[in-house]
């Protein structure tokens, strides 16, 4: 069972990133998946979710219309396309697949990818 983040890096602001999380059959296909992200000193914080089948898509409000978040079942592989990022942005960024409750809650995933770091500078 792994979850496996990666595409962070150094970007300016308004640029652009696009991260991907690559998982184990057994815990994707079934499963809702959600990034959240972690700037220094600061909590794990909810960015987005999508539903098993890839109909549905949950953000946070400061990413609405800036970031997208997809899957691709077949390739057990869920995105998030960031784009006009700002310095704000700066975290390391965790995907997790949901287990039960809210979305917005680190409490309702169970597996949690690595961590890729995203940093964007002004």
């Amino acid at each position: 069972v792994q979850l496996q983040a990666f595409g962070g890096g150094l970007v300016q602001a308004g640029g652009s990133l696009r991260l991907s999380c690559a998982a184990s059959g057994r815990i994707f296909s079934n499963n809702h998946m959600g990034w959240f992200r972690q700037a220094p000193g600061k909590e794990r914080e909810f960015v987005a979710a999508i539903n098993w089948r890839g109909s549905s898509t949950y953000y946070a409000d400061s990413e609405k219309g800036r970031f997208t978040i997809s899957r691709d079942n077949a390739k057990n592989t869920v995105y998030l396309q960031m784009n006009n990022l700002k310095p704000e942005d700066t975290a390391v960024y965790y995907c997790g697949a949901h287990y039960s409750g809210s979305f917005y809650y680190t409490s309702a995933y169970n597996y949690w990818g690595q961590g890729t770091q995203v940093t964007v500078s002004s």
